[in-house]
């Protein structure tokens, strides 16, 4: 098992930036935490009735109170899967599935890679790509 210490340049797009450091470090499985904050949120939950993810954004300063989840293969490529909860000024907290065009200010990020090589595969039942195990 491997260890990667990240630190995300202020305004890169977060998941993006996370899965291009997985694809270009050939990182198949691991799980990933983080800390920071972002100057925008975009998040989301699945609709399961209409399967499929629904956006919410937040363009304000919000504190990562968490950042968790895990990469696996989809299509033979890296898949980031990551849960966000966030924190506004007065201390609200509110979270979700984190979703492209989060911008971030400064996140503090450990993916801890593992030899076991786990796939995502479509799920009829749910509409998601799940881990084939």
């Amino acid at each position: 098992m491997k260890t990667h210490i990240l630190r995300v340049p202020k305004g890169e797009d977060l998941l993006p930036w996370i899965e291009n450091f997985c694809a270009q470090n050939e990182i198949k499985t691991g799980w990933i935490t983080g800390i920071g904050g972002v100057e925008k949120l975009t998040f989301g939950y699945f609709d399961k009735e209409k399967k499929e993810y629904v956006s919410l954004v937040r363009d304000e300063f919000l504190e990562i109170l968490t950042l968790n989840g895990n990469v696996s293969l989809k299509d033979g490529k890296p898949f980031v899967h990551l849960h966000i909860t966030c924190a506004d000024e007065s201390g609200k907290s509110f979270g979700g599935h984190l979703m492209p065009g989060t911008e971030t200010f400064i996140a503090e990020i450990k993916i801890e890679e593992v030899d076991e090589i786990l796939e995502r595969k479509p799920d009829s039942e749910t509409g998601l790509g799940l881990w084939e195990v």
